[in-house]
């Protein structure tokens, strides 16, 4: 089993910028997808972004497109998300989430099986 720890929330003024990281321990696969997903109060959890461990696909949910870019370091085990012009919306709790099966999507989240702890963005306005 994969353990996943986010960092890098934190608080932050509208159009400000934020990167959070994913760590990953044990093997990942290049079969593998890791997402970012976050719930804001209230709210549902809701897909972000995601990328494949190997190639340079990358899905993301409109609402971010344009503003945020999910990449990753393979060497580190790492996943990144870099949130730029930060809206009062994007408030919430951001998971990471490790999708191991080759099938499925990449936007639900039934579809992801390991999770990390989640890391808090508050943006201010």
């Amino acid at each position: 089993q994969v353990q996943l720890v986010e960092s890098g929330g934190g608080l932050v003024q509208a159009g400000g910028s934020l990167r959070l990281s994913c760590a990953a321990s044990g093997r990942i696969f290049s079969t593998y997808v890791m997402g970012w997903f976050r719930r804001a109060p209230g709210k549902e959890r809701e897909f972000v972004a995601a990328i494949r461990w190997s190639g340079t696909t990358t899905y993301y949910a409109d609402s971010v497109k344009g503003r945020f870019t999910i990449s990753r370091d393979n060497a580190k085990n790492t996943v990144y998300l870099q949130m730029n012009s930060l809206r009062l919306e994007d408030t919430a709790v951001y998971y990471c989430a490790l999708r191991s099966r080759t099938w499925g999507t990449y936007y639900s989240s039934y579809d992801y099986a390991d999770w990390g702890q989640g890391t808090q963005v508050t943006v201010s306005s």
